[in-house]
C-alpha cells in the first residue's frame, strides 16, 4: 500500500517518483522485519517477506515500471501451487505438514494412511487458492491497475479464510465414521494411551 500511495502521489509531478516509492517500500518493511524480530516471530518469515518486498523492488527499478514491483507474488504463488503439487505426489501433503504439528501429531499423521488422504485431498484446495491468486494478479499488472494490485492482498485474506474452511471441510469428508480423527493418527502409541 505504501509503495502504491508514493508512486500514486508523486508520479505526476516528479520524475523520481518510482525511486522514492521503492526507497519507502524498503525502509517500511526493514522497520517492520526489526519490529517482528523483536517481537520473537520467526527470523525465516521476516526474512522471506524483507526478500520478497525487495525482489519487488528490483524488478519494479530494473523496468522502470511500478506494477512490476508485484511479479514476485505471482511467482510466489505458482512456486507455493508446485509446491503443494509436489507433496501430493510424493505422500508428504504440505497441509498436513503444516496442520499435524498445529494439532499436536507432529509428522505421526503420515504413517496413517486415511489421514494422508485427507491432508491430500485438502492441499489441492491450496493448490487452487495459489493459481487463482496468481490469474488475478496477471492482469492487474499488465494493465497497470496499481490500487487494484494493492488491494488484492485485502480480497487475498478472504480467499485463504474460504481455503481454510473449505480445506477442513474436504478433510472432515475424507475421514471415515470409524477414525478417530485428525489428533489421533491410526497406529500412534499416543492415540491408544487415551
Amino acid at each position: 500500500m505504501v509503495f502504491v500511495a508514493v508512486y500514486s502521489a508523486l508520479s505526476s509531478s516528479n520524475e523520481d517518483a518510482l525511486t522514492y516509492a521503492i526507497v519507502a517500500a524498503l525502509i517500511l518493511a526493514v522497520f517492520f522485519g526489526g519490529w517482528r524480530l523483536l517481537e520473537r516471530k520467526r527470523p525465516t518469515r521476516v526474512i522471506g517477506a524483507i526478500v520478497v518486498v525487495a525482489l519487488g523492488a528490483y524488478f519494479a527499478a530494473r523496468t522502470g515500471n511500478a506494477a512490476a514491483f508485484f511479479w514476485p507474488r505471482v511467482l510466489l504463488n505458482v512456486l507455493s501451487a508446485l509446491a503443494f503439487v509436489i507433496g501430493n505426489f510424493v505422500r508428504w501433503p504440505l497441509l498436513g505438514v503444516i496442520v499435524g504439528p498445529m494439532m499436536g501429531t507432529g509428522m505421526r499423521w503420515r504413517r496413517d494412511p486415511v489421514l494422508v488422504r485427507a491432508y491430500s485431498r485438502g492441499s489441492w484446495l491450496w493448490v487452487l487458492l495459489n493459481l487463482v491468486r496468481a490469474a488475478i494478479l496477471l492482469p492487474l499488472i499488465a494493465n497497470d491497475a496499481l490500487w487494484g494490485l494493492a488491494a488484492s492482498g485485502a480480497f487475498f485474506y478472504v480467499l485463504v479464510i474460504g481455503t481454510i474452511l473449505g480445506s477442513w471441510f474436504i478433510m472432515k469428508r475424507a475421514i471415515p465414521a470409524d477414525h478417530l480423527g485428525l489428533r489421533h493418527p491410526v497406529g500412534d502409541p499416543k492415540s491408544t494411551d487415551e
